[in-house]
Order: C-alpha cells, then sequence, then structure tokens
C-alpha cells in the first residue's frame, strides 16, 4: 500500500479514526494500535482541563514523562491530575505555569528541563481562551488577554524551549490551532484572528527550524465539547456587562447570546486530539504533517491548507536560500 505523505495528510483529516490508519500505513507494522512515547519529556500548556488535561494522562500512560502547566495553583484541577497519576503510575509532574507571565514561563520550563535531564522532547501549546461578540464590542482589555494568551503565550513558551532542542537538533512542536485559524465565524470576537496569528507563526517556525532537525504540527481542531465552553461565557458575559451601550447597539442577536453558548451538539470525542498528537510522534521525522485537521465533523479549511502549500512551494519552492526549507516541510 502506497505511503502517506505530507502533502495528503496536509490537505486534511476527517477525524482521528483516519489519521490512525494513516499513520499505520505509513509506518507498515512499526505503529500498533498504541504509539510508544516512551523516554520522551512532554511538556503541556493548559492542563487543568481539556485537550490539555486529556492529552498529559494519554502521553503518560503511553511510557512519556509529562510536564502538565497549569496557572493558579493550588487548585483542584492539579490535585485531580496527581491522584489520576498516583493510582495509575503515571510520569506526571504538574508545574504552575501561566502563560501571560514571562517570569513563570522560564521557570517552568527550567524545572521541566532539570527533572528531564536536558531539552524536552516536545511542546505542546495547548493554553487558550476565547472571547465572543462582534469586533466592534472588543474593548482593548478582552482583545489584549485574547492574543495576549492565545498567541503571546505559544511565542513564550516556544522562545523558552528551543535553545535547549536547538542545542540537541532535535524536538517536535505542537500548537493548537482551530478550523478557525483557516475559516471565519462572524461574531466570534478576536478568536480567527488570534488563530490565524498561531497558524503563520507555526509554519513560519517549521521552516525556520529545519536545520536545527525540530519539526512543528499544527493541530487544528474542530468543535469539541469540552470546558472552554464554560470559560469563553465568562470571558463573554464580563465583556458585555462592561461594554457601552455605543458599540453594543449595533448587533443586538449577537450580543444577546454573549455569554449563553453552552457547545450543545457537538458530541466528538475531544480524546481525538490526544490520540493524533501520539500518532503525529509515532511518524518517522520528514514524514509528519506541519498542519493536522482533525474533527468529528466536517474540515471546511482542507482545501485552504492544500492551496496554501502548494502556494508556498510555488512561490519559494526554487529560491536558492529559501527553497530548501520550504520543499522539506510541504513535500
Amino acid at each position: 500500500m502506497p505511503a502517506i505523505d505530507r502533502r495528503t495528510l496536509l490537505a486534511g483529516v476527517a477525524a482521528t479514526g483516519a489519521l490512525a490508519a494513516a499513520a499505520a500505513r505509513a509506518q507498515g507494522d512499526t505503529v500498533g494500535a498504541m504509539p510508544d512515547l516512551s523516554g520522551k519529556a512532554i511538556l503541556i500548556t493548559g492542563c487543568s482541563s481539556g485537550f490539555g488535561q486529556l492529552s498529559a494522562v494519554h502521553f503518560a500512560e503511553l511510557g512519556a514523562k509529562v510536564f502538565a502547566t497549569m496557572r493558579n495553583l493550588p487548585r483542584p484541577e492539579a490535585d485531580e491530575l496527581i491522584r489520576i497519576a498516583k493510582d495509575r503510575n503515571l510520569d506526571i509532574h504538574v508545574i504552575e505555569l501561566d502563560v501571560l507571565d514571562d517570569g513563570q514561563v522560564t521557570r517552568a520550563v527550567a524545572e521541566a528541563e532539570r527533572i528531564a535531564g536536558g531539552a524536552l522532547d516536545v511542546l505542546v501549546n495547548n493554553a487558550g481562551i476565547g472571547i465572543t461578540g462582534p469586533v466592534e464590542v472588543q474593548d482593548m482589555e478582552a482583545t489584549r488577554l485574547a492574543f495576549d494568551t492565545n498567541v503571546f503565550g505559544y511565542h513564550r513558551l516556544v522562545r523558552a524551549v528551543l535553545p535547549a532542542m536547538r542545542a540537541r537538533k532535535s524536538g517536535h512542536i505542537f500548537s493548537i490551532s482551530s478550523q478557525l485559524g483557516r475559516v471565519i465565524v462572524p461574531f466570534a470576537g478576536h478568536y480567527s484572528a488570534t488563530k490565524f496569528a498561531v497558524e503563520a507563526m507555526g509554519e513560519q517556525l517549521a521552516y525556520e527550524l529545519v536545520p536545527h532537525n525540530i519539526e512543528v504540527t499544527v493541530i487544528e481542531p474542530g468543535g469539541y465539547p469540552t470546558k472552554v465552553w464554560v470559560n469563553r461565557n465568562a470571558y463573554s458575559r464580563d465583556l458585555k456587562n462592561r461594554a457601552d451601550d455605543k458599540h453594543l447597539g449595533g448587533y443586538p442577536q449577537a450580543v444577546e447570546r454573549m455569554g449563553e453558548e453552552d457547545g450543545s451538539g457537538r458530541s466528538a470525542d475531544p480524546m481525538d486530539i490526544p490520540r493524533a498528537m501520539a500518532r503525529v510522534l509515532a511518524m518517522p521525522q520528514g514524514t509528519r504533517p506541519v498542519r493536522l485537521a482533525v474533527s468529528g465533523g466536517s474540515i471546511p479549511q482542507a482545501r485552504i491548507n492544500e492551496v496554501s502549500a502548494k502556494t508556498q512551494v510555488d512561490w519559494l519552492g526554487g529560491s536558492p536560500a529559501l527553497g530548501p526549507l520550504v520543499r522539506a516541510v510541504h513535500d
């Protein structure tokens, strides 16, 4: 059976089950039902709930040493993760890390590297927030918080882990983006704007890190029923309550929905995301995709991803200086 390459995966996968099958085909018998992550040191942000928490447990169950980070310790979510690790004999270390805090980022990465005995193998940039509502309604407090968390937070972590990864000449960085990092839903606040930035930063990093043997995969989840809806509603209600009527008045129906979304109708399994990342790590270097859509439903960005990759190769693939970087990522 023919192997699957980056371009095929780049176009999008309908669900993690399809990814698992594709990865298994790509590697013959080298990948079983459960990838082996033994020996890998993995740092994940935003582990108090959702994809972060699930990934921490899943990766540890696959043999990894996991650094599960979250802000505002101590907190019940950290205690629960510690209990799970103890009950299942998993190698999980809970470390305080607020992605908005430069000092905490530096200290958390240094502590993880100390425990790991060197560079981290994998960074999962996952911590993020959403604040809904019309763009006009987004005040500077909401705008700064969205970009500081979803974009600058990712950037802080990347800069913290890369020196050691580059020195060792190996590593993998996951950036959790969204379908909305490639397509746009009206009245979703600045969420798409932040995730578009995540997409661009991730792809640029992928090119620049080719000489250092470090790969990047941008994960594009569809809609999943996680705690993100609870947090989003809290932020959106706060914004609505402090917003000026001169901004609210132009969008009565959209404003009415702010803080009232519950994610109903979303039944896809959030475990799709950690399983997809584990499958990517099990793939041979050089075959891992720079973008991977994971969804229990439609993948509206698939064609965009395909055209974007072709455009990059057509535009820069022949450049003596930049062509090898672009082709290494997309071909």
